[in-house]
């Protein structure tokens, strides 16, 4: 019928080339020798020593080294700025705004405020902040929940000598709808017209806002608003209405307005057929989904990755694997490298069928294909703690650290829990000090998982040891 049913099953014999065309022993990343030099020492070395280590190893470093290095230690926030500090120091080096960035998203990630603001002042002596500095804050804040700070820092703007314009306005308003505060955005905008002249970019981020609450008669209200005021719709307005018309269950009505856009100069995107195909997928209209796609090709509109992952999720959801393999052939003869969420796509679907076995042929070959993320390991970890394979588990998160790729908390929280679980208390506190080392705060149910086995096995000493770990942790910077 249609061209992704007419191969065999299983990982055919495209699907097998792919894989060992981009085989292991080739290079797996960009990444330069002495990045991988340093992401070796930070993951052996203690935070306290980290800097005689790399002194000791007489490494150079230049903005691109740090700026790669720090993006690879970003859920590990205070090893990242041990690393930040030591390379501030290094002669002939100065660090970029993008490796400040990085660095304020890594503390903000693991809520170290106090040393975030510390580096933004730094960055106001060197005259090196800009708007997109303050919309990454709020963005963090609002992430939070913080939504006081996140609005304080656009109000302290000008105090830093960067005058809060209509980016950062914006760049507040996509903080607050974002992290599900359409209403407070709403409120804002509706007391700051006057100050600002909100454009197309302001009314679409508050469509989003509108459609993820979800409120669709709001939504057609900012919709209408948006074009009274003279602000023409633009291709992302088009892609997130048609986004919210199919979360609402309105197919019809986005391609009604999927048909206007044809009409128009405004064409339909990649994103917008992957919006469609997706929903197909979720409602269980696969012929609708590979029509779409194909429909989407015929209009010259080349399929990206997430068009692809959109396709691959309809076939997941009505377990056709032998198609999804098919689109990884196909993607591997138009040179479409699949990513980490194609990966997690088809883990998640044979994972949740019960189909684990193949679900790791699966990760063992696409690793080969591409880099996995947080989501990957922590899947795979999960499925073999479930399955009583604590070892397998334990060779996966080995596999993870010998690619120098720091474990979020959820991946450090599956396997503490797969150990307790184990009845492997001990391996289980290594595992939590490793944890708060990096600078992770484990989450109130883990520890709560392992402060219950300690007093059970009568070791209130070790507790009280993690406990004071955690408070430094929560309280200072984890060396003072």
């Amino acid at each position: 019928m249609h061209r992704f049913s007419k191969h065999p099953n299983k990982l055919s014999t495209g699907w097998c080339i792919l894989a060992r065309r981009f085989d292991s022993s080739g290079p797996t990343s960009d990444i330069s020798d002495v990045s991988k030099k340093i992401c070796k020492i930070m993951m052996s070395s203690p935070a306290v020593t980290l800097h005689t280590a790399l002194d000791q190893n007489g490494i150079r470093v230049s903005p691109e080294i740090v700026e790669d290095v720090l993006r690879r230690f970003e859920n590990a926030g205070m090893v990242a700025y041990r690393f930040f500090e030591w390379a501030e120091k290094q002669l002939h080096y100065t660090h970029s705004v993008r490796a400040y960035h990085t660095m304020i998203e890594s503390l903000a990630k693991i809520r170290q405020y106090q040393i975030m603001w510390d580096l933004i002042n730094a960055m106001k002596r060197k005259r090196m902040l800009n708007v997109e500095t303050f919309c990454i804050i709020m963005r963090k804040y609002a992430r939070a929940q913080k939504l006081e700070e996140a609005v304080y820092t656009f109000n302290v703007m000008e105090k830093y000598d960067v005058p809060p314009n209509l980016a950062a306005f914006n760049g507040l308003f996509s903080a607050l709808c974002k992290s599900k505060n359409v209403r407070k955005a709403q409120e804002i905008f509706d007391s700051s017209k006057d100050r600002f002249v909100p454009d197309s970019k302001t009314y679409t981020i508050l469509l989003e806002g509108w459609g993820k609450t979800p409120n669709l008669p709001k939504a057609r209200e900012i919709f209408r608003e948006m074009v009274d005021v003279g602000c023409s719709p633009d291709i992302v307005t088009y892609g997130i209405m048609v986004d919210i018309l199919c979360k609402a269950g309105r197919v019809d009505e986005a391609l009604d307005i999927v048909k206007e856009m044809d009409l128009t100069i405004c064409k339909p995107t990649s994103f917008i057929y992957s919006v469609l195909i997706h929903t197909y997928g979720i409602e269980n209209r696969i012929e609708d989904a590979v029509d779409t796609f194909l429909g989407m090709e015929k209009n010259g509109v080349k399929a990206d990755v997430a068009a692809y992952n959109a396709l691959i999720g309809a076939f997941c959801k009505v377990n056709k694997f032998k198609n999804v393999y098919r689109v990884l052939n196909e993607m591997d003869y138009k040179g479409m490298q699949p990513n980490s969420r194609t990966l997690n796509i088809i883990l998640n679907n044979l994972i949740a069928r019960g189909e684990t076995d193949e679900a790791f042929r699966v990760f063992r070959r696409m690793i080969k294909v591409c880099e996995p993320d947080a989501d990957t390991y922590t899947m795979m970890i999960k499925m073999f703690c479930e399955r009583n394979e604590l070892e397998m588990a334990l060779k996966v998160w080995k596999y993870m650290k010998k690619k120098h790729f720091v474990p979020s908390m959820h991946t450090f929280s599956v396997l503490i829990n797969g150990l307790c679980e184990e009845g492997d208390v001990s391996h289980a506190c290594v595992m939590l000090e490793d944890m708060i080392e990096k600078g992770i705060r484990p989450s109130g149910v883990t520890f709560g998982r392992l402060r219950h086995l300690l007093i059970k096995e009568g070791r209130e000493d070790v507790l009280e040891f993690l406990q004071q770990k955690i408070n430094v942790l929560i309280k200072e910077p984890l060396w003072d």
